[in-house]
């Protein structure tokens, strides 16, 4: 599976290719490096987004690995658009179930940042965030995207 790896505020990134299309994003460097148009493409996007670019992944193609409830949030969350943000409870009346199970599924993304989970919000906090530093990353990431 090609993969290739980025700097970037949060530390390293690996993004991960299959069949034509993105189906992981992990923190920490990949052993193996495979460049293909795809991953040039995602990584030269990702770094205009640390640069504090508006910039749009949904016309990225993505095909992560997930139950079809999971799927069901993970397209909700590609409609949240830059700089913006959700509640649990918002995304669950999109894709059903219950803010506790849209979390659940937030949590589970394989996909993070292009599948912007970090931009679901609890009613009172923050929530929770499954990147490497947790909810830091989160608030940096949507401190980026607001200009904060």
């Amino acid at each position: 599976m090609p993969q290739i790896s980025l700097h970037s505020p949060l530390g390293a990134l690996t993004i991960s290719e299959d069949n034509g299309k993105i189906v992981a994003l992990d923190w920490g460097w990949g052993r193996d490096q495979e460049e293909t148009p795809l991953l040039v493409e995602v990584r030269d996007l990702l770094e205009r987004y640390f640069d504090g670019d508006s910039v749009d992944f949904r016309t990225i193609p993505m095909e992560p690995y997930g139950t079809s409830y999971r799927l069901r949030v993970w397209e909700v969350l590609r409609g949240i658009p830059y700089g913006e943000t959700r509640s649990y409870a918002q995304v669950a009346a999109l894709a059903g179930g219950s803010p506790r199970s849209v979390g659940g599924a937030a949590g589970a993304n394989p996909i993070p940042i292009l599948i912007p989970c970090h931009r679901v919000v609890g009613t009172s906090h923050l929530g929770g965030y499954s990147g490497a530093g947790g909810l830091d990353d989160k608030t940096m990431l949507l401190g980026l995207e607001t200009g904060e």
